[in-house]
């Protein structure tokens, strides 16, 4: 893999992590979720308008991503209501590399070497092993964490064929976030009605710009899969972890073990493997 991409990916992690942090000291994270998918929504609709159209082929990829992130979102936030962050991210990104690989090789052809597999599979136990205490995986929201790396093994892949297909991931990238944003917003109102929405509460600024940073981290994700493996991308995405432990640590008060300091170490590995 080309040493920029890997740059721009590790970069796009450490934004991933940023807004993950802010959704989960956010009070309400349903509507501070919403919030960030309106910031998307605006923003990609912005940046597609002065962009030529992708090919009609990926535009069914890009409106199944967009249907996904929505599954995605829900399952995130449900996960972060009855976990903390240090154990539910874990889980959810720690499990989305392996599944990636898997999807990628039967649904786009795609083969990975051995050095690049044994590189995933470190990235994907490190990451894992982070939400351990002691030896047992004590996390009150499993399903939903284990749910939610499965949305995001899922989009990564419709996202990963589709930007191929589209002939502009950049322009792809733009509409797949404008049709994601509005679709957020709409399963909100459903839920709780326009008023709850618009209300005016504390955080709204916070989480409308977490909203622009989600959609630059994902940016150079879905440019990175334009022509690198999907399951080498997602495993270096997913070196967020790496961040959101050092988050978690200095800035919301979860411990820094030395458990989590080898499983760091871990992860480092199977990064300089992938790279």
């Amino acid at each position: 893999m080309p040493f920029h991409i890997v740059l721009l990916v590790l970069f796009a992690a450490l934004l991933h992590a940023g807004w993950n942090a802010l959704l989960r000291s956010g009070v309400d994270r349903l509507w501070s979720m919403t919030v960030m998918c309106l910031a998307v929504a605006l923003a990609g609709t912005a940046i597609a308008v002065f962009l030529p159209a992708p090919a009609k082929a990926s535009w069914i990829y890009a409106a199944l991503s967009a249907g996904l992130h929505v599954g995605y979102n829900l399952f995130l936030v449900r996960s972060y209501q009855v976990g903390d962050l240090g154990q539910t991210y874990p889980i959810s990104r720690g499990s989305s590399p392996v599944l990636v690989t898997a999807a990628a090789s039967a649904f786009a052809g795609e083969s990975a070497g051995p050095t690049t597999l044994l590189g995933i599979a470190l990235v994907s136990g490190g990451i894992i092993s982070l939400a351990f205490r002691g030896r047992r995986l004590a996390v009150p929201s499993l399903p939903y964490a284990l749910g939610t790396g499965c949305f995001i093994a899922a989009y990564s892949v419709a996202d990963g064929i589709g930007v191929r297909l589209s002939g502009a991931p950049m322009a792809y990238t733009a509409w797949m976030c404008a049709l994601w944003g509005v679709l957020m917003p709409a399963v909100y109102i459903g839920l709780r009605g326009t008023s709850s929405l618009f209300a005016v509460r504390p955080g709204f600024w916070t989480a409308f710009m977490g909203g622009l940073v989600s959609l630059l981290a994902y940016g150079i994700v879905i440019y990175a899969m334009s022509g690198a493996p999907m399951g080498a991308v997602s495993a270096l995405r997913e070196t967020s972890v790496l961040f959101a432990a050092l988050i978690g640590y200095f800035f919301l008060g979860e411990s820094l073990t030395l458990r989590k300091m080898l499983a760091c170490t871990v992860i480092a590995v199977g990064t300089f493997l992938i790279g």
